[in-house]
């Protein structure tokens, strides 16, 4: 990979020491955007998961101490589908994101999320993830549930996301 090379899909690993999963990606937008993107509640929303399902803030206090908390919705004819999520945000930096994240449908599995943004330059960042997961039967159920998709679908759509804010200013 040369320096003027992008991962411009995720790049999804799981660790075969510990029951982690290690993501990296690269977006063409200045850091301070994809770290705003991930803490505005109004940003976050529209590019979470995957393209089929909608997302509603139910709570958001993206400050090291806070709590958030949102729901993913499939609308499938007249009935919805729901799946429910919250965590604490333990660390809120201008290139870092430490905070928890429980599907609410597997309360006992929590995972420790870290995000770091690091400046590539030429209006590039990079975000390395990192979930570490409470066991490895729980990393394995994570995996199984198909997340990659919802990674690489929502990256794609905060990728459009970031270029209407560089429209925008």
């Amino acid at each position: 990979m040369t320096a003027t090379d992008h991962l411009t899909s995720a790049v999804i690993t799981a660790d075969p020491e510990v029951p982690a999963v290690l993501t990296t990606r690269d977006f063409h937008a200045p850091l301070a955007q994809v770290q705003r993107a991930h803490t505005d509640p109004e940003l976050f929303a529209r590019w979470i998961g995957p393209h089929e399902l909608s997302t509603r803030i139910d709570r958001w206090d993206a400050h090291t101490g806070g709590a958030w908390a949102y729901t993913s919705i499939r609308s499938a004819g007249a009935e919805e589908e729901t799946y429910s999520f919250h965590g604490s945000f333990h660390d809120v930096l201008p290139d870092r994101i430490v905070q928890t994240f429980t599907y609410d449908d597997w309360p006992e599995a929590v995972t420790l999320e870290t995000l770091t943004l690091t400046d590539l330059g030429d209006g590039w960042t990079r975000l390395h993830g990192r979930a570490l997961y409470d066991s490895f039967e729980s990393r394995g159920q994570m995996l199984a549930s198909d997340m990659e998709t919802g990674v690489q679908q929502g990256y794609e759509a905060l990728d459009e996301l970031l270029a209407g804010l560089d429209e925008q200013g």
